[in-house]
């Protein structure tokens, strides 16, 4: 267990959950949010976006982060575990919205110089409405996207608490839970 993906709908704590791989096992931690959007919301051309994604995983070990269909084929091919955050609607819907409202307030700096705004939640295309359209489609999706990558070790969380207990269960000397 060497090169990581962690996958799950938007809000489902992905960046979070790598970030605590990472940390555990010692493995840099790349982001794919932090590559797609640039400046002012705008979405990276793809051939810019996958040629981060190229770039970070051509690394021997490494934790990624991130759903985006345009570089599928790089980041799971490279990948030998697959994490899949595979958590109810509600769990996430509800951590989604907290971290919005939080991240509306505090005016936090995601990527790039963006910021979600009040504003900017009233969007088609902010998280929001974002999640509605696409949790359930990808719970649906998922297994068959998968099954394009049979030599991925897959787990499985479908909880938080879940989650939790595999990270503590990880050894950075021995990595295999």
């Amino acid at each position: 267990m060497e090169r990581i993906l962690v996958i799950g709908t938007t809000g489902s704590g992905k960046t979070t959950l790598a970030r605590a791989i990472a940390g555990r096992l010692g493995l840099p931690h790349g982001e794919q949010d932090v590559w797609n959007h640039q400046p002012n919301w705008q979405a990276a051309l793809t051939q810019q976006f996958r040629a981060e994604v190229a770039a970070f995983t051509a690394q021997s070990a490494w934790v990624m982060d991130g759903n985006y269909s345009k570089a599928r084929d790089i980041g799971w091919a490279r990948a030998d575990t697959l994490v899949w955050l595979d958590y109810s609607g509600q769990v996430v819907f509800w951590r989604l919205l907290t971290r919005t409202v939080r991240r509306v307030v505090s005016q936090q700096e995601l990527w790039n110089g963006n910021r979600e705004s009040l504003r900017g939640q009233f969007s088609r295309e902010s998280v929001l409405p974002w999640f509605f359209r696409t949790h359930w489609k990808r719970q649906r999706e998922t297994p068959q996207q998968i099954s394009q990558f049979p030599h991925l070790r897959v787990i499985r969380l479908r909880s938080p608490g879940a989650a939790e207990a595999w990270v503590r269960s990880l050894d950075s000397a021995n990595p295999q839970p």
